[in-house]
């Protein structure tokens, strides 16, 4: 074929062989779930027609960018620079490059990101979903288009695909049940706005462990704040602390810790005498703060590689179906001075 031969996408071959563009996708990758029958169809189909699937395209018979894309909220958390070693661990080997998407925290970034997709610029997709994100339409779209994904930290149960993700729910009730045990009676959640399913399974285990407990959660014991670190975040705490008077916090996310002392600073109070604090956090900083913070720390790095293993088992053709795998893992909670008098105590317990 001379180069002014009119090429097609996957869109028109998909309409000159009556077929679905997920079937063509599949196909052209050899995915066990299309009969031989069909892939050699769709096989000769493109050849007879010309098609070029993208610029990254290395061949008819693969049509692989040897990309995949990771799409997380940020890259400022601790936890998800962690979570993108453990990827890496893994894409490195297999000879694949790894795009870092940021959509800061926003649906609107995400859907914009996820749409470059469909034409092929990467084989797969490992996500983490911004908390903002409530229609899944995007993702679904992708999936249909023949983009496999996987799930990491912050999944999407409307997808039926891969997740790897945290126990978040016991995580919150074990952190709850120890400042309880710390001999906190009136203990607050300070999380962020947002949809995804993490925030909603601490919110719950927070409140069961609070019902365990013997404590009435109130709304007044629950705070919602910005989905980034801001001086109304602190303003929001700071309020919070000097009308509900709460002797323990539990905070969700990794840039509450920092707004919570600030905080608990500007109006006095002592951590851990007057307030004790345990937070959601991977921050290598947790020891050597003032006192050293007691933190919920999540296996990132193992998160990670564990969804880039079961992304490049899908890509390589393995036999695994995606929606079927659901791996939870355990987190610790990393006992430190800012639930306890000293701030030389530490150890370390199996959520």
């Amino acid at each position: 074929m001379d180069d002014d031969t009119q090429k097609i996408n996957m869109k028109a071959l998909a309409k000159a062989l009556n077929l679905s563009t997920a079937t063509i996708s599949k196909a052209l990758r050899d995915s066990y779930d299309i009969s031989e029958a069909t892939k050699i169809k769709v096989r000769e189909a493109a050849e007879r027609l010309n098609y070029v699937a993208n610029a990254y395209a290395s061949g008819l018979r693969s049509h692989q960018s040897n990309t995949i894309a990771i799409v997380i909220p940020e890259i400022a958390d601790s936890f998800f620079s962690q979570a993108i070693n453990g990827i890496e661990s893994v894409a490195g080997n297999k000879k694949y490059h790894a795009l870092i998407y940021l959509t800061h925290d926003s649906y609107e970034r995400e859907a914009a990101i996820l749409n470059e997709f469909t034409s092929g610029r990467v084989d797969g997709l490992l996500m983490s979903v911004a908390s903002s994100t409530l229609d899944t339409a995007h993702i679904g779209k992708l999936q249909k288009a023949g983009i496999p994904i996987v799930f990491f930290d912050r999944d999407c149960r409307q997808i039926p695909t891969a997740s790897v993700t945290t126990d978040d729910f016991n995580s919150a009730y074990n952190a709850t049940c120890h400042l309880i045990k710390q001999g906190c009676k009136n203990i607050s959640l300070i999380t962020v706005q947002g949809h995804v399913s993490i925030f909603l399974a601490r919110k719950d285990g927070f409140r069961r462990a609070l019902e365990a407990g013997g404590i009435t959660p109130l709304p007044s014991n629950f705070v919602y704040c910005p989905n980034k670190y801001s001086d109304e975040s602190i303003k929001l705490i700071g309020n919070h602390l000097n009308e509900v008077q709460p002797d323990g916090l539990l905070l969700t996310v990794e840039h509450l810790s920092t707004a919570a002392y600030l905080a608990a600073e500007e109006v006095k109070l002592s951590i851990p005498n007057d307030i004790k604090i345990v937070c959601f956090t991977n921050q290598i900083t947790a020891p050597v703060l003032n006192p050293s913070l007691t933190t919920v720390q999540q296996p990132a790095f193992a998160m990670g590689q564990k969804a880039a293993e079961l992304l490049f088992e899908y890509l390589s053709h393995k036999y695994i179906q995606l929606e079927k795998e659901h791996l939870v893992l355990p987190s610790m909670l990393v006992v430190r001075g800012s639930t306890s008098p000293t701030s030389d105590n530490k150890k370390l317990t199996q959520l």
